[in-house]
């Protein structure tokens, strides 16, 4: 939920208007709107070098995973959910709130990389790689925004 929603869903539910706090950490976020966008956009645009250069340093890392035996569908799907936990990223960025991950990336996620007999640690570590790549790209600034989406999302997968 972001600040907004829950901003005015806390004032409504005690029957009062926003306060002077609400009011500022709303303010805040209009105001940090621009650069959440921008960073987005950065990861959109760089989406397919993020998803190579994040494979390859996995592979290196695992290089025994179903990804990494040649089968082209394998590595297909691998990488289309990487894609996936990308674009998640980025609307979490957009809207600066863990929500779009919780609700869409993490609910059921053990179950279904489990029920495929993919080991969670295989997946905990290839986002591990994608958030590595995706930093070494961004402002310190930038990283730093970034940075805890990865981490709500890496900590969200582990066994």
């Amino acid at each position: 939920m972001s600040i907004i929603t829950r901003s005015i869903a806390n004032a409504d539910r005690e029957v009062r208007y926003l306060n002077l706090g609400e009011l500022n950490a709303i303010r805040n976020f209009y105001e940090g709107g621009k650069n959440r966008l921008r960073i987005a956009e950065i990861l959109t645009a760089n989406e397919e070098s993020i998803l190579e250069r994040g494979s390859q340093k996995f592979w290196k890392r695992c290089p025994d995973t179903p990804s990494n035996t040649g089968n082209a569908t394998f590595r297909a799907s691998c990488m289309r959910d990487q894609g996936w936990y990308i674009r998640l990223i980025t609307y979490a960025i957009v809207v600066g709130d863990i929500e779009p991950l919780e609700k869409t990336g993490i609910k059921g996620v053990k179950e279904m990389y489990e029920s495929l007999e993919i080991p969670l640690t295989n997946v905990v570590e290839c986002m591990r790689c994608l958030k590595e790549v995706t930093l070494e790209m961004l402002s310190l600034e930038d990283a730093a925004e970034v940075a805890p989406y990865f981490d709500y999302l890496i900590q969200g997968m582990m066994p």
